[in-house]
């Protein structure tokens, strides 16, 4: 997805390094690396640039197709392949829609409310969103009440990840570049990324295990 984003935004004539820096919690050094990573002033060839977004699109689209299958084992529902293909298409775009309001609407209540206010209203956007992903890439099979507690340790789980990367990733990103170069910063972002991955899958099950306990208590007390 990350290649996705780099060209869209060298379209636009943005930069996201500091976004990237940002949702990572680099320190001033890390995300002056992570700068040093991205073009300041990108050249628009037209041949490289469709090439790019075809590879980049297909492979979000196979990203999304994954978390439904992650969504559809754990809810245990019958996968329904790529006749999904319009919902995924969708869900990239509301992604994208997503990422910009955060990103002009974050830097603001950070700078206004503090960290506290920005961690709880982050708690809540994001079990907000992950509820809606897993309510919309199961095509509504699984009720909105069973993907709350999910959605809730998945963003406990995000949070969590923010909270690590800003203690760790500053300093792997600095170490990794010294060591290795360029490529060392992007083993870093890939490692990011699997953890996102990771925070994805356990998020739903260990959410799917608490719903069916909480749902199986009652009856177990009555007894």
């Amino acid at each position: 997805m990350l290649p996705l984003v780099i060209i869209l935004s060298s379209l636009a004539n943005e930069r996201i390094d500091d976004d990237i820096s940002r949702h990572i919690g680099l320190n001033g050094q890390g995300a002056h690396i992570v700068r040093q990573l991205f073009r300041g002033s990108p050249t628009h060839p037209v041949v490289p640039i469709v090439t790019g977004l075809l590879f980049a699109f297909a492979g979000t689209i196979a990203v999304v197709a994954i978390m439904q299958q992650v969504y559809e084992k754990a809810f245990d529902q019958e996968p329904r392949g790529w006749r999904d293909f319009p919902r995924y298409v969708i869900w990239v775009v509301v992604l994208a829609a997503a990422l910009v309001s955060e990103s002009l609407a974050g830097k603001h209540v950070r700078h206004t409310g503090g960290l506290v206010l920005y961690g709880l209203l982050s708690l809540v956007v994001l079990t907000l969103f992950f509820a809606w992903t897993m309510h919309f890439l199961l095509d509504g099979r699984v009720a909105w009440s069973r993907v709350a507690r999910p959605a809730f340790v998945t963003a406990l789980l995000w949070l969590g990840l923010a909270a690590f990367s800003a203690a760790y990733f500053s300093s792997a990103v600095v170490s990794d570049s010294r060591l290795y170069g360029t490529i060392g910063v992007v083993f870093s972002l890939l490692t990011w990324f699997i953890a996102i991955g990771a925070i994805v899958v356990l998020g739903a099950v260990i959410g799917v295990v608490w719903d069916e306990r909480a749902a199986a208590r009652p009856s177990s007390d009555h007894r």
